[in-house]
C-alpha cells in the first residue's frame, strides 16, 4: 500500500526500547504521513538520525504517569501499541514484574478506551492457555491483559502470540533468551519450518504487529478481536506492505 494512501495517521508506542518495540518504532516512522508518539522511561533509538519528525518521544521514568498522557495526547492515537514488558530478573521477583507485564498494560488499556482509541495491539505470549500452561505465573499476566482487552471491546483489538523472540539484546537478564536464540538457530539450520514454529525474529513479528493493525484499520481484520499465532505472524511478518 502507498504510504499516502495510509489506513491511519496516528499511533502511540508503549515499550519502544525493546526488542519488539524498537523495531516497531522504525516501522512506523518509515511511514511519513503516520504520526507516532513514544512514551517510556528512557528515550527510544530510531534507526535513522537525526530523531525523524513523524516521532514525538516522551521520557518519564515514573510509569504512573503514563495512563494520564495517554489520556492527554491530541489528537487522539488511532492506533496503540504495546510491546511493554520485563523479566523476573529486571524486575527484581514475580510481584514486581506483575507490576509491569500486567498492571500497566491493564491500566493503558484501559486509558486507551477511554481516550477514544480505535485499535489496540498487544504483544504477549505463545502456549499461555490450558492447563498446566495457564497456572505458570507469567502466562497468568499475559492471559490477564489479553481478557482485560477484550472485554474493553475496542474496534479492533490485536493480540501477537509469538513463541521465542530472536534478535540482539542489549538488557541485563536476559542470557537465557540468548542462548535460546542460538539453539533455535540450530534448528533452523534443519528445519525452517521447525523453527518458525518455535520463535519469530523481533523485526517479523513487528512487521506482523504494523500490517495487522493496517489490515484491521482498513476494515479487513478477520476478526473483531483477531489472535495471530506463530503461524501467522510469520505468514504477515515477511509479507510487504
Amino acid at each position: 500500500m502507498s504510504t499516502l494512501n495510509y489506513p491511519f495517521s496516528t499511533t502511540t508506542l508503549f515499550g519502544s526500547t525493546g526488542l519488539v518495540g524498537s523495531h516497531i518504532l522504525n516501522n512506523l516512522l518509515s511511514i511519513p504521513s503516520v504520526q507516532t508518539t513514544t512514551i517510556s522511561r528512557r528515550a527510544p533509538k530510531p534507526a535513522s538520525e537525526p530523531s525523524p519528525q513523524n516521532l514525538t518521544a516522551l521520557v518519564d521514568a515514573d510509569v504512573n504517569t503514563w495512563a494520564p498522557k495517554l489520556l492527554t495526547l491530541s489528537p487522539i492515537p488511532h492506533t496503540v501499541f504495546s510491546a511493554l514488558g520485563t523479566t523476573r530478573a529486571q524486575a527484581g521477583d514475580v510481584a514486581s514484574q506483575w507490576k509491569i507485564d500486567h498492571d500497566l498494560n491493564v491500566e493503558l488499556a484501559k486509558a486507551a478506551k477511554a481516550a477514544g482509541v480505535k485499535t489496540f495491539v498487544f504483544i504477549s505470549a505463545t502456549r499461555t492457555r490450558g492447563w498446566p500452561n495457564s497456572s505458570i505465573a507469567y502466562n497468568k499476566m499475559k492471559n490477564g491483559v489479553e481478557d482485560a482487552i477484550r472485554d474493553l471491546e475496542f474496534e479492533n483489538s490485536i493480540i501477537l502470540k509469538p513463541g521465542l523472540i530472536m534478535g540482539e539484546r542489549k538488557e541485563e537478564g536476559r542470557l537465557l533468551e540468548g542462548f535460546s536464540d542460538k539453539v533455535i538457530r540450530g534448528i533452523g539450520k534443519v528445519s525452517s519450518h521447525a523453527q518458525d514454529s518455535l520463535a519469530q525474529k523481533g523485526q517479523e513479528i513487528a512487521h506482523a504487529a504494523v500490517r495487522a493493525a493496517e489490515i484491521a484499520a482498513e476494515g479487513k481484520a478477520p476478526e473483531r478481536y483477531w489472535i495471530l499465532e506463530a503461524a501467522d505472524i510469520v505468514r504477515h511478518g515477511r509479507t510487504e506492505k
